[in-house]
């Protein structure tokens, strides 16, 4: 849907379709009668109830918007090995605990300093560059790529190869057949790499996943891939539009500018307000009862991340940027037992990665007028596709 409401906003009718009805029936573009849940408590509950099923192998699942080219789906598609967010207990379950290790709080903290070490090669890479420059290009896109190549062993200078194909497989209006194309290549490739990292493991995720025969190289590619795409995605994409955010909202700059000490609250409150990963699915398994509604058995659900991170049930004036709220509870890492694996990792790029930039570049601004600043909104993931920036002195 159009952001009507302003770049950083639901959409209007979302908006009032969550004050009006949190839970509604909602009508697909092939005619299926699903429902779309906007509604804070309703969103929690439907995300922490397996019965409300991520699987793609039980039903048909409908999408909200056309697909060209797509062809007309009576039949479920069949699981695809490895993509663990598109599975239930106990398939989920055996593979998610074999990623946990990787992922621990323990673990993504002693990376953090390595982690600054590369916001700060990155920053030193722009402070080199003429004004105007593209920030997606040359700051929000390099620094989670750069990570999750070196975490996961895949070589960074294959980026244009992965990023290209994950942008096609990710555009909402991409033919049918382009999105498989992209998607074949991308796995293509992952499949050769795993395979490498099992005749020859390394330090690194994918080579501790390698040495486990219980992981088919089916199974290691679909890994590979729901990583590397979800590891560089979401987390440019907060960097570039949170700090379009901020740079929109001069007062919240000012106040991170004057207490840096904010910046935990700060990247919790821009999570919880942009929503990046807004859109998702569940398919009923049985007949279920939510937010005071009957949704029957085989119904695909959409779930709006954004509409319930910004509930006024649940947020104090959500539709208020406030980097001094504790925004703590919000939605956009998911909920449940599909709750966000790389969230820690993402909270610590993000930390470093605005708290760098405020510091390096503390005059910051938009190159171009706001309105015309290029949105994602033809994108699975929300983001602008490019922001053009510039400062006005030497950074410090």
């Amino acid at each position: 849907m159009e952001r009507n409401a302003g770049p950083f906003d639901p959409p209007r009718e979302i908006t009032r379709l969550r004050e009006a009805r949190p839970v509604s029936p909602m009508l697909f573009a092939d005619g299926h009668e699903g429902w779309l849940v906007t509604g804070y408590e309703a969103v929690r509950q439907l995300m922490a109830d397996t019965r409300f099923s991520s699987r793609q192998d039980l039903g048909v699942l409908h999408m909200p918007y056309e697909i060209p080219d797509m062809p007309v789906i009576t039949e479920p598609s069949p699981q695809v090995p490895g993509l663990f967010v598109a599975m239930d207990p106990p398939d989920h379950t055996r593979l998610r605990r074999k990623l946990t290790g990787a992922f621990t709080v323990k673990r993504m903290k002693m990376l953090e300093e390595h982690i600054g070490d590369i916001v700060e090669r990155q920053l030193d890479e722009m402070a080199r560059l003429t004004p105007t420059v593209d920030l997606v290009k040359e700051f929000a896109l390099p620094v989670p790529s750069l990570v999750i190549c070196e975490l996961l062993g895949v070589p960074y200078e294959d980026r244009d190869n992965f990023q290209g194909n994950s942008a096609k497989f990710m555009a909402k209006e991409q033919s049918f057949e382009e999105k498989m194309a992209a998607y074949g290549a991308m796995t293509a490739y992952l499949a050769e790499l795993v395979t490498r990292k099992r005749a020859e493991p390394g330090e690194d995720i994918l080579s501790d996943l390698a040495r486990d025969d219980d992981l088919s190289i089916e199974e290691l590619t679909g890994i590979a891939f729901l990583l590397l795409l979800a590891g560089h995605e979401t987390t440019a994409n907060m960097l570039s539009l949170g700090t379009f955010a901020l740079l929109e909202h001069p007062e919240q700059l000012a106040e991170l500018h004057a207490n840096p000490d904010l910046m935990p609250d700060a990247v919790e409150e821009l999570m919880r307000y942009l929503s990046v990963a807004d859109i998702f699915y569940r398919y009923a398994t049985e007949d279920l009862e939510l937010g005071g509604e009957t949704i029957g058995k085989g119904s695909t659900v959409v779930i709006s991340l954004l509409a319930a991170n910004r509930d006024p049930r649940r947020f104090e004036n959500p539709d208020t940027l406030d980097v001094h709220r504790k925004a703590r509870g919000h939605t956009s890492f998911g909920h449940g037992i599909h709750q966000c694996l790389g969230q820690q990792l993402a909270r610590i790029e993000m930390r470093a990665g605005f708290a760098g930039l405020l510091r390096r570049f503390p005059t910051l601004q938009l190159a171009v007028p706001a309105d015309e600043v290029k949105l994602r909104t033809d994108m699975n993931i929300y983001g602008v596709h490019e922001l053009p920036v510039t400062w006005t002195q030497t950074p410090r």
